[in-house]
């Protein structure tokens, strides 16, 4: 078994409707690929052919509005990332899909993905239950960044995703909460005198 693999298998284990055969299958099927830093999964402009999971690292996915990048997602250990709009409905992207850390990702496309449900039935029933966990979670967080503060967005990354500020650039972080490296240094600091 491979390095890799043995990542996978970590992941993987935790999901406790699997049993143990299953999970070999998985890890036998699955194609796993590392990333260096900086590779771009997906541009602008490009028909998504392929969807990930993060097994180790962060991808992030950003936007460019006059000719500067807008952070709009980072994934990382356990989740999907996907161009969804762009890979199930044949349409250019609209972003950007680049590995912000070294990465080890699964690589997926709707063949192996169909032929692995063949194979492992329960396993369709598990994805379309986590594209819709994925759905909801992602409606919710537009629904909390429309109707929140920047200090608020702030507090809520710092309780949900604290290692995160280690693992990217603070400019990335600022302009995924929607705010200037400037207004979060004070945001920072503001935070860190109310401990």
């Amino acid at each position: 078994m491979t390095d890799l693999q043995v990542e996978l298998r970590k992941l993987i284990t935790s999901f406790p409707f699997l049993k143990a055969e299953e999970v070999d299958i998985i890890v036998e099927k699955t194609n796993l690929k590392a990333f260096k830093k900086g590779h771009v999964l997906l541009s602008e402009g490009e028909i998504a052919k392929e969807c990930y999971a993060v097994i180790k690292g962060c991808v992030r996915e950003y936007r460019l509005k006059d000719g500067q990048e807008k952070t709009t997602a980072f994934f990382t250990e356990g989740q999907a990332v996907n161009s969804f709009s762009s890979y199930t409905n044949h349409l250019a992207s609209k972003h950007y899909l680049v590995c912000a850390e070294d990465c080890v990702l699964t690589v997926g496309t709707q063949s192996l993905i169909d032929q692995m449900c063949e194979r492992l039935p329960r396993l369709k029933e598990f994805l379309s239950q986590e594209v819709e966990k994925e759905a909801g979670a992602l409606q919710e967080r537009m629904a909390f960044f429309m109707s929140s503060s920047p200090e608020e967005r702030f507090k809520d990354l710092m309780e949900n995703n604290p290692q995160l500020m280690n693992r990217v650039p603070q400019h990335q972080i600022a302009s995924y909460l929607g705010i200037t490296p400037e207004s979060m240094s004070r945001i920072k600091k503001r935070a860190y005198q109310k401990k």
